[in-house]
């Protein structure tokens, strides 16, 4: 990526990441250069990150991280880059975490005075209008929460109350857009992005299955690329599941895989999941 190298990218990455658990939890504590945080059982902020690059790891640090979310009653869970140390994985392993899953980490350049939609292989979807939503609509706040956390839910489950509480704080950020997309004036798909420190990350994409396939996802993408390239960014960032049509979209649009992460937990009697 030019002058941004891979550890570069991760450190930033993380760090972002990070940052936003922290203000987004109802209770967070910083470790090493990460953070802890907890935004209620099940809440998918429940994590420790960012941490891992440029500070040692002691045990007794980690024996608070376990001791952090256990005695909150959750699962301790940890989000890790490649670039950790491997003393970190031991001391992890050693008090009972194990992969829960992986996360790729694409990225690409968002070049200055390109026309960004030129980018869609088949075009701009006809008829679709992309809305940046106003903060101060409440209503249009709820429709992209309940709409973009409804791609991360089985079909008809209800929005957890956790997940709706970040969702409506998350939206408030002075950093960070949210995006609706409408076919006739109907809801179809929404996203948000968080734009700081010359990089822009695109997040909480979801398409209604009604009206997957038609380049929605993609537009979507774009329209977050013209806004980063508004607040100044020279990279965009995309986290996905591996071999989702995420990926494959981000590909399309010229993302490269740049490293995967991995989410690791520690189960328990009587520990809540998060998602």
């Amino acid at each position: 990526m030019d002058d941004w190298s891979f550890v570069d990218i991760a450190r930033l990455v993380e760090r972002k990441q990070a940052a936003a658990v922290a203000e987004l939890s109802r209770e967070s504590r910083p470790l090493a250069e990460g953070w802890l945080a907890f935004g209620g059982p099940g809440a998918y902020v429940n994590k420790a990150c960012g941490f891992g690059f440029d500070r040692p790891i002691s045990e007794s640090a980690l024996d608070g991280l376990v001791t952090f979310f256990t005695s909150r009653g959750v699962e301790p869970r940890v989000e890790l880059s490649p670039f950790v140390p491997t003393s970190l994985l031991e001391g992890l392993a050693r008090r009972g975490f194990v992969l829960q899953r992986f996360g790729n980490v694409l990225a690409r350049k968002i070049p200055q005075g390109d026309d960004l939609r030129a980018l869609l292989p088949h075009g701009w979807p006809a008829g679709l209008i992309i809305e940046r939503v106003d903060p101060k609509d409440a209503a249009a706040v709820r429709e992209y929460v309940e709409t973009s956390e409804s791609g991360f839910l089985a079909e008809g489950e209800p929005l957890p109350q956790e997940f709706l509480e970040v969702g409506l704080k998350s939206v408030q950020r002075p950093s960070q857009d949210a995006y609706l997309a409408r076919m006739g004036g109907e809801v179809v798909a929404a996203g948000g992005c968080e734009s700081s420190d010359g990089a822009t990350v695109l997040f909480g994409t979801t398409v209604k299955p009604a009206w997957r396939g038609r380049g929605i996802q993609q537009a979507l993408i774009v329209a977050r690329l013209e806004r980063g390239r508004e607040r100044g960014s020279r990279l965009a960032v995309i986290i996905s599941g591996p071999g989702i049509p995420t990926e494959r979209n981000a590909a399309r649009l010229g993302f490269e895989m740049i490293y995967s992460r991995v989410t690791l937990v520690k189960h328990g009697e009587g520990l809540v999941p998060s998602s």
